[in-house]
């Protein structure tokens, strides 16, 4: 009998170990951790095999998210729905981002991770940022939010996974199927569900060769950098990782409970998407995972495909825990006092600035930058410079918290406006593997 037992333990390893995409992703890790502290010049070498996978998955996000949102809000009942799950994305998006931007604050103030480090603003290398500090100073305004959604072309969003400019196309084109496609509507989904199906068995078959993309992401980091790199910064990095926890499982976790929902129960149904996302520093590799596990525990695809994708537009929560705690601790680390007027300055500044540098190359830091340039010269905008060495490994943070945040969203946007089958989402919550055969990879 024992026999028997240690035969079908040993079966049930081989299932969820060996054949489970997360087990390889934390062995590709480790693996790259390891690689990086051995030969740190060779592990530099190894960056190609992260960037060919994100930009592999730039062209596959594109049409993914296009035919998503197209295919959700076509299936809606009619146009109020759309404008229903959309208002009321809207206002949590407003209000949760709020909150983000006051836990960074908060934070660095509790534990001041610059106190004590008596930097010289004159000690600085100006051009090191340049590319950042003389970017277009446009970036967050209600302008520039228009100027980048508006593509020039049809085509150069898919090829640039530019999110934000995929959405506005996919939302027109839906909008006008919607109200101009009448009883046709059925015979238009047909093509568009099939379209979309293909493109998930891509990625599907795509998603196995996540491993070696977060080896090469984890050797590449251990072997630029350095884990001694680390240790002048660790107290920023402790605290913005604490932050990140804080708000995922206090501000998240308190909104899941309003709705009956268990925020642990929530973050293990999501955890394999939140190891991808840590290996690869990318929200996009686990973008339409994420949307299809959702849909797949009882989230509406209309509320999946147009919450999640908005979401990576306006609702990227710890990129704006980043910018607000960045910034009190720049003026912890340089001696640059603010007042409690200054630092309610920053939250308001960055809540009009922290939107609309989607798709813009380094625009976290050309949003710290346009932030600090906001406040009127109170801190230098040269100083963003001091954190040019750890961004890389704040980015796994950014991402991660992004993900988590959005995927809450979806839910509680779906719940919000009665378009996701709670029974069902529940179960899913409580068996995860339920919904295991829906998601690619």
């Amino acid at each position: 009998m024992e026999q028997a037992m240690c035969v079908v333990a040993k079966s049930d390893w081989k299932r969820y170990t060996l054949k489970s995409l997360a087990f390889w992703v934390v062995f590709a890790i480790i693996t790259g951790i390891l690689f990086g502290i051995y030969d740190p010049a060779m592990a530099v070498k190894a960056k190609p095999g992260i960037d060919w996978f994100i930009q592999i998955l730039k062209w596959l996000v594109g049409p993914i998210i296009f035919l998503t949102i197209i295919s959700g809000i076509v299936g809606l009942e009619s146009l109020k729905e759309v404008g229903s799950i959309g208002f009321k994305a809207f206002v949590y998006f407003e209000i949760v981002s709020t909150f983000a931007l006051a836990i960074g604050v908060l934070f660095g103030n509790l534990f001041g991770p610059g106190n004590g480090m008596n930097l010289s603003v004159e000690s600085l290398d100006a051009n090191s940022v340049a590319k950042f500090t003389n970017a277009n100073q446009e970036v967050g305004s209600f302008l520039s939010i228009l100027k980048s959604a508006i593509p020039h072309d049809p085509i150069t969003p898919f090829i640039h996974g530019n999110t934000l400019q995929v959405l506005v196309m996919a939302l027109t084109l839906a909008i006008l199927i919607s109200a101009f496609g009448g009883k046709h509507k059925p015979t238009i989904l047909k093509p568009l569900e099939i379209a979309q199906n293909f493109f998930f068995k891509i990625l599907t078959i795509l998603m196995w060769l996540s491993p070696i993309a977060s080896f090469s992401a984890m050797a590449f980091l251990i072997g630029k950098f350095g884990i001694a790199s680390l240790i002048n910064m660790a107290s920023l990095l402790g605290v913005m990782a604490i932050s990140v926890l804080a708000f995922i499982f206090g501000v998240l976790g308190i909104i899941m409970a309003i709705f009956k929902i268990n925020i642990f129960k929530f973050m293990r149904f999501i955890a394999k998407e939140v190891l991808i996302v840590f290996a690869t520093s990318s929200s996009e590799s686990a973008l339409a995972p994420l949307m299809k596990r959702l849909e797949a525990a009882g989230v509406s695809r209309g509320t999946t495909g147009l919450v999640i994708p908005t979401g990576y537009s306006f609702n990227l929560d710890c990129t704006n825990i980043y910018l607000s705690l960045s910034i009190i601790f720049i003026s912890q680390a340089f001696n640059i006092p603010l007042t409690l007027a200054e630092e309610l300055s920053i939250i308001f500044i960055l809540m009009v600035t922290s939107k609309g540098a989607v798709g813009v190359t380094g625009s976290g830091f050309i949003v710290l930058a346009g932030t600090l340039s906001a406040m009127g010269g109170a801190i230098p905008v040269v100083t963003v410079a001091v954190l040019l060495g750890v961004d890389k490994f704040m980015s796994e943070m950014r991402a991660v918290g992004n993900l988590c945040g959005n995927a809450v969203a979806a839910v509680v946007v779906g719940a919000w406006d009665k378009q996701i089958d709670m029974e069902k989402f529940k179960y899913a919550l409580d068996h995860p593997e339920s919904v295991e055969d829906a998601i690619p990879g």
